[in-house]
């Protein structure tokens, strides 16, 4: 279903579920339309008040403290990407028949609203990797002229990106599973699914439930579904999913690639997915050494990217200037210093397992810094595959005694330093330990496979806190 098909909002009451960064604007561009708006927010704080004020300013009306009800004669819902599907607004709303949508389902239904030709979306999803892929993707994008930007789940308004005064050529989209799960109608030019591991299951209720969200993102693909050759669950929901005929699979991977493919040979990416006569022709791309940093799980986010550029139909070379030109946010594998022939690397965003696993694979003898709130994680896996890498471990945060156990159980020879602490001051604590740990060649790792939220307000505080523990050691 298109924008076209709900042509006129006036007087359409309208319910938007939480503020935030989704639901303010959806409820400002909605009411902007004509729609009769009502948000509704479960929390009631100064911060709020505030929200809510700058919405009833312009005649927008804002229940707080009630999230739960249904408004009396609401004919739609567009709900903020967090709120829980099994929440009783959205069981009424069924009850009632009344439809949910998220924020990036009402973006896509307003493509083209202003008359001009929508920009077509080359989407990502994944458990780890998707702001880097899309960055990396609107950086080749842009090498090849075209007009673009990274948006969604990234932080830059879908809603500004379809409805604002730029035109844009294609837009490299974002989404993550709670995005997907609310979109049912979203139809991309092509999509990837960059990886499968438990995440968010106390959302999405189980890894089935997760993984079938992820997957809606090749629904109804024209081009190209991309997906992990090593990480057959991706490439399962391709299997699964309703395309447009002539759409293809085309997996990338580390090692040599065949046919339909992208990889890498001697320390070049290569293509053989986008080129006359896959079955024998290769294209270059660009070399392992354009990928900053070129850490194993960051090529396959390049490799990633370059097959949606390449389903767009971006030449070889811009796939390799856009790499060159990219630069890693900050706390993803950055490395802060190297004091006494150590490294210390922030890779504070690795919130979870699955990133943590990446993360430590990038080095061979670490001191691992880990630790925070595990979000119902196990950590047997992670560590099993990652013994053989550690120097030491210092754990910090509130679950850390997970980690404890893990270790014990399949790294019992590794020394462990558990601080029990969960004050801010904890990290430069920590970093002091880790030290001690540490021999020349080493390199001290933040890879917490946990959120931060016990500790700190977020990932990049972390990340901080970690960097200038470190430049003290080194003052």
């Amino acid at each position: 279903m298109g924008s076209q098909e709900v042509t006129n909002w006036q007087g359409k009451r309208v319910t938007v579920a939480g503020l935030g960064v989704s639901g303010i604007p959806a409820a400002k561009v909605l009411h902007g339309l004509g729609a009769l708006v009502t948000v509704v927010n479960d929390g009631d704080d100064d911060r709020a008040r505030a929200q809510a004020a700058e919405l009833e300013a312009l005649g927008v009306t804002v229940r707080l403290g009630d999230g739960a009800t249904l408004p009396e004669g609401t004919e739609l819902i567009v709900t903020a990407p967090g709120w829980q599907p099994d929440k009783p607004l959205f069981t009424a709303a069924a009850e009632a028949g009344v439809p949910v949508w998220g924020d990036v389902e009402l973006a896509w239904r307003l493509r083209g609203l202003d008359g001009r030709e929508p920009a077509p979306w080359l989407a990502v999803t994944g458990t780890n990797g998707k702001t880097t892929t899309v960055q990396m993707l609107a950086s080749i994008l842009k090498a090849a002229g075209l007009r673009t930007a990274a948006v969604g789940n990234i932080g830059v308004s879908l809603l500004d990106a379809v409805l604002g005064e730029e035109r844009y050529d294609v837009l490299a989209v974002e989404l993550s599973s709670y995005q997907l799960h609310w979109a049912p109608s979203l139809r991309a030019h092509s999509g990837a699914v960059l990886n499968l591991a438990p995440d968010h299951l106390d959302w999405h209720g189980s890894m089935e439930a997760y993984a079938a969200d992820k997957g809606r993102i090749y629904e109804g693909n024209r081009v190209a579904c991309v997906y992990n050759v090593a990480d057959k669950a991706t490439e399962d929901l391709v299997r699964a999913a309703d395309v447009e005929e002539g759409c293809r699979a085309v997996g990338f991977t580390l090692g040599a690639p065949g046919p339909s493919q992208l990889g890498v040979v001697d320390g070049i990416l290569v293509d053989r997915a986008f080129v006359e006569n896959r079955q024998k022709n290769a294209q270059e791309l660009a070399e392992v050494s354009d990928v900053t940093p070129p850490a194993p799980h960051n090529i396959a986010n390049a490799l990633a990217a370059a097959a949606l550029a390449r389903a767009y139909g971006v030449p070889p070379r811009a796939v390799r200037d856009g790499l060159r030109d990219f630069t890693p946010d900050a706390h993803r594998i950055a490395h802060v210093a190297d004091v006494d022939e150590v490294a210390y690397v922030d890779d504070s965003k690795a919130t979870n397992t699955h990133a943590a696993e990446a993360s430590l694979a990038a080095y061979e003898s670490i001191v691992w810094i880990a630790g925070g709130l595990a979000k119902g994680a196990t950590f047997d896996e992670l560590v099993a595959r990652s013994a053989k890498r550690l120097r030491g471990v210092v754990l910090i945060g509130a679950d850390r005694a997970l980690i404890r156990e893990a270790l014990a159980r399949h790294a019992p020879e590794v020394p462990v330093v558990d601080l029990d602490r969960t004050d801010t001051g904890a990290m430069f604590a920590a970093v002091q330990e880790a030290r001690g740990l540490a021999e020349p060649g080493d390199t001290v790792l933040l890879a917490p496979a946990c959120a931060s939220m016990d500790m700190f307000a977020n990932y990049n505080k972390r990340g901080d806190a970690f960097a200038e523990a470190v430049r003290e050691l080194g003052a």
